[in-house]
C-alpha cells in the first residue's frame, strides 16, 4: 500500500515539474517577446500607433536642361526647398512662431493660410519658396510646435556665366489664378510655369511629369514614414532637354559687343533657319527670376526707362533704312522695270511733291542697280519705288516676310508694319500722296517697321537666293523616358523671284564691303568674302538708328546676320564693326572672345588702317585728300 502511495506522489511531482516547466517556458517566451517589442521595436510601434492618416504629397519634377549647338550646358537645375502648409493639420497658434522663422509679417501669413484653406484642406500649400538652409534648419528644430508645416524639395534654374540669353531663354515663375483656369488640370497653386521665351513655348516639354508620394502622418500632421515603404509612390519624370542652334560663344560675343547700348543682333543659318545668336540689350539677370522672386524686382525692371524686359531682337518696329534697298532692286528686276544695265539718274538727290531726299556721297550721275547698292544711292531707289507702285511693293514685301510674324519659337514675335494701299486709304491719302509715301519707303524710311530677326531672315533669303526658312532656336529635343533625340522640323517657302536676279543684288552687297566706295569696308575679313549693306534709319526722337545686314561666305553662305543699334548714327561706323567681330569668331572658332569692344577708338583705328580700306599709295597726287576721302566713307550709311 505504501508503495502505491509513493508511486502516486512521484507521478504528481513529475506532472508538477512538467507543468512548471511549461509555464516557465511560456513565461520566458512572453518575456523575450515583450522585451523585443519594448526595447528593439518600441519606436516602430509607437510611431505606428501615433499614425493617424496617409497624406498624398505631390513631387515636383526637375525642369529639362538646355544645351547649345555644341552640347555645352546653358541652363540646368539645383535643389531648392519650399515651406508648405496643410490647413487641416495646422494650428493658428503657430502663426507667430512661423512668421518669425520666415521673417514674414503675421497678416501676410494669415492671408496665405486662408488661401491654403480655399485651395484644399488636406493638401500641402506652398507658402515660401527657395528657403535658405537657415530657415530649413529652424523649421526642423521647431517641428513639434509647427503642426502641418513641411519642407518640400523642388528645383530652381541655374544659368551659365558666359552668356545670359535673358530674352531668348525666358523665365518661369509661380502660376497665377488665371493661368490655372486656362492651362488645364495639370497645374495647381504653387506650381511653376514658363512665362516668356523658350520656357514658355516649350513648357510642355520642359515641365516634366509630377510624381506622388504617400506618407504616414501623426496626430500633429507631421510626416513619420513612407507608406508601405514607398511601393505605392509614383516617381516624377524630369522634363525633356532642349538642344539649341545657338552657339554659346557667338552669343556671348554678341552680348558683349552690345553692352552699354540699346540694340540687337540676330544671326541665322541661311540654309535651314537655325538661329546662331539672338541678343538684345539692355537685358536682365535671369538668376533674379530663379527661386523666390520679390515683386518689387519685377516692378523695377518693368518701370526701367531702358526697358530691359523688352526683346529688341524680335519686338522692335523701326524703319530699316538703306538695308531695304536690295528688296526694291529685286522687285524692279523681277517685274522688268529695270535691267542689270539700265540706269536711273542721280543729281545728288531726288525731289517729289516739294520734298527732296538727299543722296549720301554727292552726285552719282547715271547709275545702275548694282552700283546704287554699293554707294547706297537714295535717288535711284526713290525713283524705283515710284515705278514699282504700292501694290507690288506690298505683294513682294509679304513674300519676304515683312508685315508678318517670323513664327520663331518664342512668344515674343512682332509682325512689324508693311503698309499697303488699304493702310493708306484708311488714312484718307490720295494716290499722289501715296506715291510720296512710297518714295520714302523706297529707301527704308517712313511707315515701314521691321525687327532685327525679320531682317536676318530677309538677308538669309538674299544669301540662299530666294528661300525663306522659318527661324528657330530649338533644333532637337531629347526625350529622357524614351532615351531618344527628336529633330524638330520647321516650315520653308520659295519667293517668287528668279534666282538670276539675286546674283546682281549679291554682287552689289559684295561691293559694299569689298570695293572702294562701298559703305561697309570696315566689315571686310581678309580670308572670308563678306557681302553686306549698311543702313541709317531716321529717328524723329533723337539720333538715327544704325543698321547692318550681311552674309558670308559669298559662294556658299553659312551665316546671315542683322545688327541694329539704337541712336548710334551711321551703320558703317557702329553696326558694321560689331558684325565683323561676330563673323570673325564664327569663321575662326579657335580665337578667344575679344576683351575689347569695337567701340574702343584705338582698336577701331587699328582695324581701319589694317583691314578695312585700300592702302594709300604714292601714286596718288594728293595723298592727304585721299586719306580724308577714305575716312569719309566710314561716315556714310
Amino acid at each position: 500500500m505504501a508503495e502505491i502511495v509513493r508511486e502516486q506522489l512521484y507521478d504528481i511531482m513529475a506532472r508538477r515539474r512538467i507543468f512548471l516547466g511549461i509555464v516557465f517556458i511560456v513565461l520566458l517566451a512572453y518575456t523575450i517577446r515583450l522585451g523585443y517589442l519594448q526595447l528593439i521595436q518600441g519606436n516602430v510601434y509607437r510611431v505606428k500607433a501615433e499614425t493617424q492618416a496617409i497624406k498624398e504629397v505631390t513631387v515636383a519634377p526637375f525642369r529639362g536642361n538646355v544645351f547649345d549647338r555644341h552640347d555645352k550646358i546653358i541652363v540646368h537645375n539645383s535643389p531648392s526647398f519650399s515651406i508648405t502648409l496643410t490647413p487641416n493639420e495646422f494650428h493658428e497658434a503657430a502663426i507667430p512662431l512661423l512668421a518669425e522663422i520666415l521673417e514674414m509679417d503675421t497678416i501676410t501669413l494669415i492671408d496665405l493660410y486662408k488661401e491654403a484653406k480655399r485651395f484644399s484642406q488636406a493638401k500641402p500649400y506652398k507658402i515660401y519658396r527657395d528657403a535658405d538652409i537657415r530657415i530649413v534648419a529652424l523649421v526642423e528644430e521647431n517641428n513639434d510646435w509647427l503642426p502641418g508645416i513641411d519642407i518640400a524639395v523642388e528645383s530652381k534654374r541655374l544659368y551659365e556665366d558666359e552668356c545670359r540669353m535673358s530674352h531668348t531663354l525666358g523665365y518661369a515663375r509661380e502660376i497665377n489664378e488665371e493661368q490655372i483656369r486656362t492651362k488645364g488640370d495639370y497645374y495647381q497653386k504653387g506650381d511653376v510655369i514658363g512665362v516668356t521665351g523658350l520656357e514658355n513655348t516649350y513648357e510642355w516639354a520642359l515641365r516634366g511629369t509630377k510624381g506622388v508620394e504617400f506618407v504616414a502622418v501623426n496626430a500633429a500632421g507631421q510626416r513619420v514614414e513612407s507608406f508601405r515603404d514607398g511601393n505605392n509612390d509614383l516617381l516624377s519624370e524630369e522634363g525633356f532637354d532642349l538642344y539649341l542652334g545657338i552657339d554659346k560663344r557667338l552669343q556671348t560675343l554678341a552680348e558683349k559687343l552690345l553692352e552699354g547700348r540699346r540694340g540687337a543682333v540676330a544671326a541665322v543659318n541661311p540654309n535651314n533657319g537655325e538661329i546662331l545668336a539672338l541678343a538684345s540689350m539692355p537685358d536682365f539677370d535671369l538668376r533674379s527670376f530663379s527661386g523666390r522672386v520679390p515683386k518689387q524686382l519685377y516692378d523695377q525692371l518693368k518701370n526701367d526707362e531702358a526697358k530691359p524686359l523688352f526683346n529688341r531682337a524680335t519686338l522692335t518696329r523701326y524703319p530699316p533704312g538703306s538695308t531695304f534697298k536690295m528688296f526694291l532692286g529685286l522687285v524692279g528686276l523681277q517685274e522688268g522695270i529695270i535691267t542689270p544695265t539700265s540706269t536711273l539718274h542721280c543729281a545728288g538727290g531726288y525731289t517729289y511733291g516739294g520734298r527732296t531726299w538727299k543722296c549720301h556721297g554727292g552726285v552719282h550721275g547715271s547709275i545702275n542697280v548694282q552700283r546704287a547698292i554699293q554707294v547706297s544711292c537714295n535717288a535711284f531707289f526713290n525713283q524705283l519705288a515710284q515705278k514699282i507702285g504700292i501694290d507690288k511693293f506690298s505683294h513682294y514685301g509679304r513674300q519676304f516676310g515683312f508685315g508678318e510674324k517670323t513664327n520663331v519659337d518664342i512668344p515674343e514675335d512682332s509682325k512689324g508694319l508693311l503698309p499697303d494701299r488699304e493702310y493708306f486709304k484708311k488714312r484718307k491719302l490720295s494716290d499722289r500722296e501715296i506715291i510720296g509715301r512710297l518714295t520714302n519707303l523706297g529707301i527704308g524710311q517712313g511707315e515701314l517697321g521691321v525687327t532685327p530677326l525679320q531682317m536676318a531672315v530677309y538677308c538669309a533669303s538674299l544669301a540662299n537666293k530666294g528661300n525663306i526658312y522659318q527661324p528657330h532656336i530649338v533644333s532637337k529635343i531629347f526625350i529622357k523616358k524614351l532615351k531618344e533625340t527628336q529633330k524638330q522640323h520647321y516650315g520653308e517657302r520659295k519667293i517668287e523671284v528668279d534666282e538670276k536676279w539675286f546674283d546682281i543684288i549679291r554682287q552689289g552687297m559684295y561691293d559694299v564691303v569689298n570695293t572702294p566706295g562701298g559703305t561697309a569696308l570696315n566689315a571686310r575679313l581678309n580670308d572670308i568674302v563678306v557681302c553686306g549693306k549698311t543702313g541709317t534709319a531716321q529717328n524723329p526722337h533723337g539720333k538715327d538708328h544704325s543698321w547692318f545686314i550681311c552674309f558670308a561666305p559669298m559662294d556658299k553662305p553659312q551665316i546671315a546676320m542683322c545688327v541694329m543699334v539704337e541712336n548710334a548714327g551711321f551703320g558703317g561706323t557702329v553696326a558694321a564693326p560689331i558684325a565683323r567681330e561676330i563673323l570673325d569668331l564664327y569663321f575662326h572658332p579657335e580665337k578667344e572672345i575679344p576683351l575689347l569692344s569695337p567701340f574702343d577708338s584705338t582698336r577701331f583705328e587699328r582695324s581701319v588702317k589694317k583691314d578695312s580700306l585700300p592702302p594709300v599709295t604714292n601714286n596718288i597726287p594728293n595723298k592727304q585728300k585721299f586719306k580724308e576721302q577714305r575716312y569719309a566713307i566710314l561716315r556714310r550709311e
